[in-house]
């Protein structure tokens, strides 16, 4: 099987399970320095977490590199196509030598490998898995159905993952750094407009929100077809806040702009006394 017929079965086509490495030298497993090694220049995952890195570092301390990193030769020296986090954990680990198996592809072979890896194997975030959907279709022409074939998912997953990449700047960050989860995400989607998505992610942060109740939010606000209601949910949140800190406790406006209520929590009859003494004043 050549390259470019493994390419989409992921690492276990391009990687023998068992068996003696192949007579041609270039595709024998193999050590060499880790510091021939250069990273990925097509690699689709932007965030490194520390802690589950940190885990791996440990590992490898303590059982070594299980399993060889896949590379092709580059210059004097090696450039990775998968395995950067292995990569990463050895340098932080203090390895010198580590496992390679080298293959011979060309660079549309190799973000092609990237991206399908990293897919299946479920370690980017939703806005990194985005990105690489997109880049698959337009890098190699293929459409939802043909990429959803290729990394083993349903091609309604593929469609609505790519549509993440429509969000404002600010709710795509919040989702790659987890802040806000898929559901909340595809929440957003059914509004219209930066702005009263942005006000949803304000009051989502500020509020804890859960994804029924960040549904429940966006039906309210797609009924609301004036600039002026969104103006006006801004100045309540100002308000909320500044009450809140006056009162030293939760408190909530409940109703319309021109009829309603404001509902104050407290946890203690003391403290239901120093509200009391405080609205008093």
């Amino acid at each position: 099987m050549t390259a470019r017929q493994a390419l989409g079965k992921g690492l276990g086509a391009l990687i023998p399970e068992k068996g003696p490495p192949e007579a041609e030298g270039r595709k024998a497993l193999r050590t060499c320095g880790i510091e021939e090694i250069h990273p990925n220049p097509f690699q689709p995952r932007k965030t490194f977490l520390d802690e589950p890195l940190q885990e791996l570092v440990d590992s490898i301390r303590e059982k070594g590199i299980l399993q060889p990193l896949l590379v092709r030769r580059k210059g004097d020296g090696y450039e990775l196509i998968a395995g950067e986090r292995r990569w990463r954990a050895a340098q932080k680990a203090g390895v010198k030598e580590v496992p390679i198996l080298v293959r011979d592809v060309s660079d549309s072979e190799m973000l092609e490998d990237s991206l399908i890896e990293n897919i299946q194997r479920e370690n980017l975030n939703p806005i990194e898995e985005a990105e690489a959907y997109k880049r698959l279709m337009e890098q190699f022409h293929l459409t939802q159905e043909e990429v959803s074939q290729k990394v083993g998912k349903d091609r309604t997953t593929v469609a609505n993952t790519v549509r993440l990449l429509k969000l404002p700047p600010e709710i795509k960050l919040s989702l790659a750094e987890g802040k806000i989860t898929m559901g909340h995400a595809r929440a957003f989607l059914s509004l219209d407009g930066p702005d009263k998505q942005k006000l949803l992610l304000k009051r989502l942060l500020t509020g804890g929100l859960s994804v029924r109740q960040t549904e429940s939010l966006v039906r309210r606000l797609r009924t609301r077809g004036s600039p002026a209601p969104r103006k006006t949910d801004a100045e309540w949140s100002v308000l909320i806040d500044e009450l809140q800190r006056s009162l030293g406790t939760k408190i909530r406006i409940v109703g319309k702009r021109k009829r309603g209520k404001i509902e104050i929590d407290f946890y203690s009859s003391e403290e239901l006394d120093r509200i009391v003494e405080f609205l008093r004043r």
